[in-house]
């Protein structure tokens, strides 16, 4: 294994690991104090919190408060998560307990106890103790700096390597694994020291060194870390094989499924594209299910990265688009499983690499025609459960739709990605105003008409009749037929036109390009059912009224003239958005 080649030459660290594996188990030593009362009344400490708290001499006047034992695998996880937690000082360590001599707690107890697996390790309690506050930042009293760099210089190539790697393995380290100690990996061990309650001096102790690289053996271990070349997608990446398996093609991806009901999922990326198709790629990835809405998204020209957050699933992806070829992956696994992706993803990230000059062939597995239409693969897609149409109403990306768009959502969305709160609805109307998370910068915003619009008139509605199905709204045309409704009542245009349910919210737009109203839902279930070609939109007066009573200004005109084709097009379009409603 490539790691494990890596590391021949540190004896120290290789001996721990075969004595280890061959005694299957594992300690956690988190302090040595130096003498026997004061390792006593930290151990009595420790104990108070941890069952499974022990005492052992381990020389030189030395006394070592351990946990344990564990397999090695148990270790390694419970060293994470009582890191994370701060119940144990950050320079705690996996030992083998080689060094382990007289037991000296529990008081009076000489016998080994039982090895713990992961299970009941965890079950553990994680509570708060007198006396136990996580340290702060300490030199290691091993060595100092300057017999840290001599000890360090006594390393051999393959030692230096093996460092080199295990920081990159741990995420701190991502240039070239050349056993040359520059500027890059003096940072990242400084890192690793800061991360790890050392002072980020660059030059690690051999106790430090040896505290790095204490998981390695366990890590791959417990999850078969493998390093995997994909040849037909172009990718190499490290695989937690004992947890995933390779299971299909569907271009653009390469599914490694769940292995033995471990929940976790990756997913490789390989397609031709530029910088579009990776814009596109970043759309698509918004509306997988596997993908939640919550979370960070970072996005630049060229690569982007989505670390998604949600109660059911949590998901990490990166792409990058590369000489008109685009890689990357999804990782997806379990919320319950955080504490075991601190120790996986890093792997993964550290790992992933394009090579060669190939991308996953369009063509290598036979898909049917509505595979092959979109990027999802099989995926699952996650689907609003309303969606309707809404336009700009000022330049910081305030968006008017109808009140049945937003009704009862749990998150709202403009164009499927910018989220929104609804900042204004009036029932009665129909009105809903949309205030978006970030401001946008619209292509276009409406200019209402006031002046009245002659009966018979053309006029046409912008809407996104099928949905979230089609990426552009579509143009619809009609005429205007009388400036109230059936019975009179003031504040609605009737207007001669086939419109559909999408459109609701959407603009009703003059030849001049100003717009007389926003097109109102279909009539409730119930109501008189009104003749195909009859619809009814909010006037502008009305719109314009509302909206001021509430503080919201908008923009009006009264345009004359007849707009080119191109020019009125470009308004109606760019005013419109997508609104959906997720649950």
């Amino acid at each position: 294994m490539r790691f494990s080649i890596l590391l021949v030459g540190l004896m120290a660290v290789v001996s721990f690991a075969r004595a280890a594996v061959a005694q299957e188990q594992a300690w956690l030593q988190i302090e040595a104090q130096p003498g026997l009362a004061l390792a006593e009344e930290r151990a009595r400490a420790y104990a108070s919190v941890f069952a499974d708290t022990a005492g052992f001499q381990v020389g030189s006047g030395w006394y070592a408060v351990v946990l344990g034992p564990y397999t090695p695998e148990a270790a390694a996880g419970r060293l994470v998560s009582l890191k994370r937690e701060h119940l144990i000082p950050r320079d705690s360590f996996i030992s083998d307990g080689q060094n382990h001599r007289q037991q000296f707690w529990p008081v009076g107890q000489i016998t080994q106890t039982p090895l713990q697996d992961a299970v009941t390790a965890a079950d553990v309690p994680l509570v708060a103790a007198p006396g136990l506050v996580a340290p702060e930042p300490v030199v290691d009293v091993d060595e100092t700096p300057k017999q840290a760099r001599q000890s360090e210089a006594e390393l051999g190539p393959d030692d230096r390597k093996g460092l080199q790697e295990a920081l990159r393995w741990y995420g701190f380290y991502t240039a070239t694994i050349d056993g040359a100690f520059g500027p890059g990996t003096r940072k990242s061990m400084a890192a690793w020291q800061d991360e790890n309650g050392f002072e980020p001096t660059g030059v690690l102790t051999t106790r430090q060194r040896n505290t790095l690289l204490a998981n390695f053996p366990a890590d791959q271990a417990e999850f078969g870390f493998e390093t995997v070349t994909e040849a037909e997608s172009g990718i190499t990446i490290t695989l937690p094989l004992k947890l995933v398996q390779f299971d299909r093609y569907e271009p653009p991806f390469v599914h490694f499924t769940e292995k033995d009901g471990s929940g976790l999922q990756v997913i490789l990326i390989s397609q031709p594209g530029d910088t579009v198709a990776l814009a596109g790629l970043y759309d698509v990835m918004q509306t997988l299910a596997v993908v939640p809405p919550q979370g960070e998204r970072q996005r630049d020209e060229r690569s982007f990265t989505i670390s998604a957050k949600g109660a059911a699933v949590e998901s990490y992806a990166y792409a990058a688009s590369v000489n008109g070829k685009i890689k990357g992956y999804l990782v997806v696994w379990k919320p319950a499983d955080a504490d075991r992706m601190t120790r996986i993803l890093p792997a993964l990230q550290a790992s992933f690499r394009a090579v060669g000059d190939t991308a996953l062939d369009p063509g290598l597995v036979p898909l049917d025609d509505a595979t092959k239409a979109g990027l999802l693969a099989g995926l699952e897609v996650r689907h609003p459960k309303i969606s309707r149409s809404g336009f700009f109403i000022d330049a910081s990306g305030l968006v008017l739709t109808t009140t049945e768009a937003v009704a009862d959502c749990g998150r709202i969305t403009i164009e499927g990605i910018n989220d929104a709160t609804v900042t204004f609805a009036d029932a009665v109307s129909g009105l809903a105003v949309l205030t978006p998370d970030t401001p946008l910068a619209p292509p276009a915003v409406a200019s209402f008409q006031l002046s009245p619009a002659r009966v018979g008139s053309d006029v046409m509605v912008a809407g996104y009749s099928y949905g979230e199905k089609l990426p552009a709204p579509v143009l619809t045309f009609g005429s205007f037929a009388e400036g109230s409704g059936l019975k009179g009542e003031p504040g609605l245009n009737r207007l001669m036109i086939e419109v559909m349910t999408g459109d609701a919210g959407g603009p009703v737009v003059d030849q001049s390009g100003a717009v007389l109203g926003m097109l109102l839902p279909p009539s409730p279930p119930g109501a008189p059912l009104m003749p195909a070609g009859v619809a009814f939109a909010a006037s502008a007066s009305a719109i314009l009224s509302q909206l001021g009573a509430a503080g919201i200004l908008t923009g009006s005109a009264s345009r004359d003239g007849q707009a080119t084709p191109d020019a009125l097009n470009a308004e109606a379009l760019g005013m419109t958005v997508l609104v959906s409603c997720w649950e």
